[in-house]
C-alpha cells in the first residue's frame, strides 16, 4: 500500500518494551480525557474515578502481566497510532452493554478503540490498524473478530469516533451483524 510506504509505518504488539511508546502516543492527557484504554475494562463510575494517573497506573498493570491488550502503530519510529484488540471477556463493560450485548457465545476477539496521533489523523492508518489487528488475531488463532463503530451522522468529532468508523471497518473485510439502539453496530470478520 503507497500510504504504508510513505509514512514508513510497522506495527507492534503493545509490551511492556513498548510502554514508553504509548505514552508518548498518548500523552499527558493519556490518549482521550485519561482514559488510558480504560474506559471498557471498567465500571462508568470506577473509570471515571479514576481518570488521569490511576487509569494509567492500571492499564500498565495489565500489560505488565504480559497481556496484549492492542497494537501500536510507527511512522518512522514514532509512535503514530492505537488500537485496542482483546477478548470480549477483557471488556466488562461491554460484556453489561445493552447496546452492544454478545450477540453469540462463540469466542471472539474485540477491537474497542483508535487513538491516532492528531497529525496522523485522515491518513487511513485506522485502516492499517484494522489489518494489523486481523493479521494479530490470526497469528494467535482467533476465528472472529468484532468492532463496534460510530456511524457518524453528521460531522462527529475525533474523540465521538474513538471506536472507529463504519466505513473503515467495511472497507477491511467486516460486515454488520446487528444493529442496536442509538444506531450502534457490532461488526465481524471471520478468519478463513
Amino acid at each position: 500500500m503507497i500510504l504504508n510506504e510513505r509514512m514508513d509505518l510497522k506495527f507492534r504488539p503493545l509490551t511492556l518494551d513498548k510502554w514508553n511508546d504509548l505514552e508518548q502516543l498518548f500523552g499527558e492527557n493519556g490518549a482521550c480525557g485519561g482514559c488510558w484504554c480504560m474506559y471498557w475494562r471498567l465500571t462508568r463510575k470506577k473509570f471515571t474515578e479514576q481518570l488521569g494517573n490511576i487509569n494509567r497506573r492500571a492499564f500498565k498493570k495489565i500489560v505488565k502481566s504480559g497481556e496484549i491488550p492492542g497494537i501500536i502503530a510507527y511512522s518512522k519510529g514514532k509512535p503514530v497510532g492505537w488500537i485496542s484488540i482483546a477478548p470480549r471477556e477483557q471488556f466488562p463493560a461491554l460484556e453489561r452493554s445493552q447496546t452492544l450485548k454478545r450477540i453469540d457465545d462463540k469466542p471472539v476477539l474485540s477491537i474497542v478503540c483508535f487513538f491516532i496521533d492528531k497529525s496522523f489523523r485522515k491518513k487511513g492508518i485506522t485502516r492499517l490498524l484494522i489489518k494489523n489487528a486481523l493479521d494479530y488475531a490470526k497469528e494467535n488463532g482467533a476465528n472472529i473478530v468484532e468492532g463496534y463503530p460510530a456511524e457518524p451522522i453528521k460531522k462527529m468529532s475525533d474523540a465521538s469516533v474513538y471506536t472507529g468508523t463504519k466505513s473503515a471497518f467495511i472497507k477491511e473485510g467486516f460486515g454488520e451483524v446487528t444493529r442496536g439502539p442509538n444506531k450502534r453496530t457490532i461488526m465481524r470478520y471471520f478468519i478463513k
